[in-house]
């Protein structure tokens, strides 16, 4: 398979940086399950301030991040209440139910978001002898399928607040939460302030080779350790890659208004393009989603094309969909070069 010169497949495509290679190389470490690493620890401690909450936990992915937070608000046969394009949903491979017996209860939102109606339609009866029981409500910030949309705080307390008067804990997948706090201009810990339990994900818009952290209640974040050993992501001399979040924490998190701003660039050139079909008032952070006009030809022909003529990676998501995502290694030059190749294999 050709190497795509301009990578817009996805942010989890970036590269460290020179800078952050030499953070990892100059890496204090220890043994992070006895709590002896000082390079985790200090991520893990800037994580919870960031969120505002109690603790935090280092872990090897976002997957395992969600998966570890319903093990512990969940129990078999129970039901996670999120939306229809949820993550979890779509792209952990059944995890939710293969690790922790859990059902999915997906909603019907806007663009990935939903409403506090919509939970209080959702939440079973507690007293049904024949319904699955809710276990929590999980929502994606920002949402994937969702075009990259961002949820709105008032929407994350009302919801939280339905959720409460069922009893219900509130899980935060918080793989772009970064996004949404520059987008938003509101701080990472009122977005988080509702949830009982939180992540953000290192390695797609901060650049990180990998990782994720967790965040809660210190109660919570105790049996999420446990979890964490159950689900094989227990690490030893770990601030060799927790160097590389304390960086990006450091150094990439204002910059990702750059990514939002190539998107929107992208997206209104994207507009002016014969076959392919967008709105670009859509674009809120650094995903964007268009057609490609299936008289023209198929979206993973488009990709294919783009790829193989153009070196020009483009992700294909349906069989007129495209997904593309501005990020740390795509810079301005990038944008009208792709927007140029687009155009050049829909005139051919």
């Amino acid at each position: 398979m050709p190497i795509p010169r301009i990578d817009l497949y996805s942010d989890t495509q970036t590269r460290p940086s020179p800078a952050m290679r030499r953070a990892i190389a100059a890496a204090e470490v220890g043994d992070e399950q006895r709590g002896e690493d000082p390079t985790v620890n200090r991520l893990q401690e800037m994580v919870a301030e960031l969120l505002g909450k109690e603790r935090a936990l280092f872990l090897p992915s976002g997957t395992m991040c969600n998966e570890i937070a319903y093990r512990v608000w969940g129990r078999p046969g129970e039901e996670i209440i999120l939306d229809r394009t949820a993550h979890a949903l779509h792209y952990e491979t059944g995890a939710p139910a293969a690790l922790s017996g859990l059902m999915t209860r997906p909603l019907e939102g806007l663009r990935g978001v939903f409403d506090a109606e919509m939970v209080e339609a959702a939440v079973r009866p507690r007293d049904s002898r024949h319904a699955p029981r809710s276990a929590l409500v999980s929502i994606e910030q920002t949402s994937n399928l969702g075009g990259g949309r961002v949820w709105p705080v008032t929407r994350i307390e009302e919801v939280a607040e339905a959720a409460r008067r069922h009893g219900l804990p509130v899980h935060m997948d918080g793989a772009r939460l970064l996004n949404a706090v520059v987008a938003s201009g509101v701080p990472a810990r009122d977005h988080a302030a509702s949830c009982d339990s939180v992540w953000i994900d290192l390695s797609k818009g901060l650049g990180c080779p990998v990782g994720a952290v967790l965040a809660g209640g210190s109660d919570f974040v105790e049996e999420a350790f446990r979890c964490k050993h159950l689900f094989g992501g227990a690490m030893r001399q770990a601030g060799i890659i927790a160097a590389a979040g304390v960086y990006a924490l450091d150094n990439n998190v204002e910059r990702l208004a750059e990514d939002h701003a190539h998107a929107r660039q992208l997206g209104e050139g994207l507009a002016e393009i014969s076959g392919l079909r967008i709105d670009p008032a859509e674009i809120e952070t650094n995903m964007v989603y268009f057609e490609v006009d299936p008289a023209r030809m198929t979206a993973p022909d488009f990709s294919a094309r783009l790829l193989a003529q153009h070196g020009v990676r483009i992700g294909a998501v349906g069989p007129r969909q495209m997904r593309a995502v501005t990020h740390l290694d795509v810079a301005a030059p990038d944008i009208p070069a792709a927007l140029r190749a687009m155009a050049a294999v829909l005139a051919a």
